[in-house]
């Protein structure tokens, strides 16, 4: 049986999301990252970057959150565009791998954990992530879902990041991009999202961010 390694944030939930969209039987593996676990041997031999989401089908190790969803997609065949869109499809999904996450994520870091507020840094990527979600909050306005009228992986992908949209963006984002909003309103209501969204209750995760977590989830405070 396919293993998801997991830890509840927004790259690990995307793919729980298709996971039970798809109806994929899988293992539940939690990885505890603010107490290092994802820097085991064990997890690093799945994943060399030491980051979760990753995957173990059967042997086939896959990590990176957006690489996990074009593997199983390619596998299962379910909610993937037709032939016709494939470049809108690897376009979208790309964006959101090198766009999406990595800006959202780091306008988050320097904003809620930097232990120095640089004012550069956090105009700089507060700035990226605004852009890149106005991006995706103009398309959603033009049509229902990220690749027209059908839901697929795309807007699943998308939904990892969306949950955090808010956090992000600050107080107003929703009524900045209020076609984003709907979009995360109509995938929230669907039974598969409640149940990636439960994933987080079934392993008790350590919420807190003391110095050990900082130490292992920002390792240059302690290489410094």
């Amino acid at each position: 049986m396919l293993k998801l390694y997991y830890h509840p944030s927004p790259n690990p939930a995307k793919v729980a999301l298709y996971l039970e969209e798809a109806r994929i039987p899988y293992e539940f593996m939690p990885v505890d990252t603010r107490k290092g676990e994802q820097l085991s041997p064990g997890f690093l031999a799945i994943n060399p970057n030491g980051k979760t989401p990753a995957i173990d089908d059967e042997g086939v190790k896959v990590f990176d959150s957006t690489a996990i969803l074009m593997y199983l997609g390619e596998k299962y065949g379910k909610f993937m565009p037709g032939a016709d869109q494939e470049g809108e499809y690897l376009s979208w999904m790309l964006f959101i791998a090198s766009g999406i996450g990595p800006y959202s994520g780091q306008a988050v870091h320097f904003k809620h954990h930097a232990a120095d507020k640089l004012e550069y840094a956090i105009r700089r990527y507060q700035f990226e992530a605004e852009r890149h979600w106005g991006i995706i909050n103009e398309r959603l306005g033009k049509q229902k879902y990220m690749l027209g009228d059908t839901y697929g992986i795309v807007d699943m992908n998308l939904w990892g990041w969306m949950r955090a949209a808010a956090y992000v963006l600050g107080e107003e984002a929703w009524a900045r991009i209020p076609n984003v909003k709907r979009l995360f309103d109509e995938i929230n209501a669907r039974p598969a999202a409640a149940a990636a969204n439960g994933l987080k209750d079934k392993h008790a995760y350590k919420m807190e961010v003391d110095q050990a977590a900082r130490e292992v989830l920002f390792r240059h405070i302690k290489a410094a």
